[in-house]
């Protein structure tokens, strides 16, 4: 088939569907798979297939699924009368764009891959150019799945839904997805033409394969993963798309040069980026936005989500990286440690119980166990700055606004308030008082009460 220029696509997402087994107030398609939404995945996966146009069916009342796929443009199905009904809400969107393929997806469908969007579109523009495909898959339980039914020649013949299936279609593996590209010309007359004399007196997109036929069109089947097809309805599923993710990132983690010490208990986003020779030990999580150079050591137990950690630092165990933290080159976060929106210069220690939150904090400096920054004063949030090689002693609170300057020491147990100038020694320690013989007179009184008392009820 010769063409004067690269053919071009427009892809319609259904995400009207209300979700009702997910038990939620939030639309199905807005559920978090490795920390994105559903929908988004899709939309990343026709970004990456190289499909640019996007329209998004969705129901009446769901702006929030609007925003979450702006700045596409959104169809409403005011009623929800079947899929072939859905797709023609976006007739608009589908006339205006005059694309050579119209690709139909799921936006409750967030494991299909960029490279099976490319294969299906490969196929459409191939030389035989087929006016329909299908996307099949062959799952282990095929039972409540439409059958696809294909001639002698392997062109697909019909789509049959299970409860309408013969007992030789119900024998047969390959299942259909649902997803499905078709010629774009003639997408707009083959869709009005579906009917709804069923059932359920619904409108089945699976009935466009019979009328593309008939209108003398090839259909096609593309073979897809059972796991990249899987719909989520329901909470259960959700989880089972969620080890999916999971598997799937964890194995791209590792192939691109970390190590994952138990993986099954490492928990990623879709947006994680790990550098080489990262170590990455025992139940971690990292929610979206972490970015980790080479060479990190992150220690069981730790929880990281919106950090960057720069190359050479060591993490934890049981440390926690909230949103905002920055952290340059070697760098040690030790256990039971907290940073929030705060950015820690090259070779900082905080190695023990301490929260540094909002803060600023200059190259080598060292915070000692216990330490806190006070930046919250119930009404405004406020920054702590510390120096470069400053010392910062064990208990020590640092009440935001303040600084210290570089190379300052402030002594253990002490309640900065006030600036502290380079080089300079704050403390707000009492003076320790010294009673000669309290002690031995306290434990004696002590111990001859505890005497007495076990006498009596000896007696008693």
């Amino acid at each position: 088939m010769t063409r004067t220029a690269p053919p071009t696509t427009i892809a319609v997402i259904l995400a009207a569907g209300l979700g009702t087994r997910m038990a939620s107030g939030r639309p199905k398609v807005l559920h978090p798979v490795a920390g994105r939404p559903m929908i988004g995945h899709v939309l990343d996966s026709l970004a990456a297939a190289g499909v640019a146009r996007v329209a998004a069916v969705i129901g009446p009342d769901m702006p929030a699924v609007a925003a979450a796929v702006a700045p596409h443009p959104t169809a409403v199905q005011a009623d929800r009368l079947g899929t072939a009904h859905a797709v023609l809400a976006a007739k608009d969107e589908i006339a205006a764009a005059a694309a050579d393929d119209l690709l139909i997806l799921f936006g409750d469908t967030p494991l299909i891959t960029p490279e099976t969007i490319a294969r299906m579109l490969a196929a459409r523009r191939a030389e035989a150019a087929p006016g329909i495909v299908v996307l099949g898959f062959e799952p282990a339980d095929p039972g409540p799945y439409g059958r696809l039914v294909l001639d002698a020649g392997g062109n697909l013949q019909s789509i049959v839904e299970a409860k309408d299936a013969s007992e030789a279609q119900r024998a047969l593996r390959l299942c259909n997805s649902g997803v499905m590209v078709m010629d774009g010309a003639r997408a707009l007359d083959w869709l009005p033409r579906i009917g709804n004399a069923n059932a359920k007196g619904e409108y089945y997109l699976t009935d466009i394969v019979a009328i593309a036929r008939a209108d003398g069109a090839r259909a096609a089947v593309v073979m897809g993963d059972a796991d990249e097809v899987m719909g989520v309805n329901s909470r259960a599923e959700l989880a089972v798309a969620e080890a999916v993710a999971q598997t799937r990132l964890r194995a791209r983690a590792m192939a691109g040069g970390a190590t994952l010490l138990d993986p099954t208990t490492v928990y990623l986003s879709w947006d994680t980026k790990l550098g080489r020779d990262v170590t990455v030990g025992p139940n971690v999580f990292f929610g979206p936005g972490v970015t980790i150079g080479d060479n990190v050591e992150i220690r069981a137990f730790c929880h990281i989500e919106g950090a960057a950690v720069a190359s050479n630092t060591v993490i934890g165990p049981f440390a926690r990286l909230r949103p905002g933290a920055d952290l340059a080159e070697g760098v040690h976060i030790g256990n039971f440690v907290e940073i929030k929106a705060s950015q820690l210069a090259a070779g900082v220690k905080v190695n023990h119980l301490s929260y540094v939150g909002d803060s600023t904090v200059g190259a080598r400096a060292n915070i000692g166990a216990g330490t806190i920054t006070c930046n919250y004063d119930g009404h405004v949030k406020s920054r702590t700055v510390i120096g470069e090689d400053a010392f910062i002693g064990s208990n020590t609170a640092l009440v935001a606004p303040v600084t210290v300057g570089a190379g300052a020491i402030t002594g253990a147990g002490s309640a900065i308030a006030k600036n502290v100038a380079p080089g300079a020694l704050a403390l707000t320690r009492a003076d320790q008082r010294e009673i000669a013989g309290w002690a031995d007179r306290f434990n004696q009184a002590a111990r001859a009460k505890k005497a007495k008392a076990k006498t009596k009820k000896g007696a008693d």
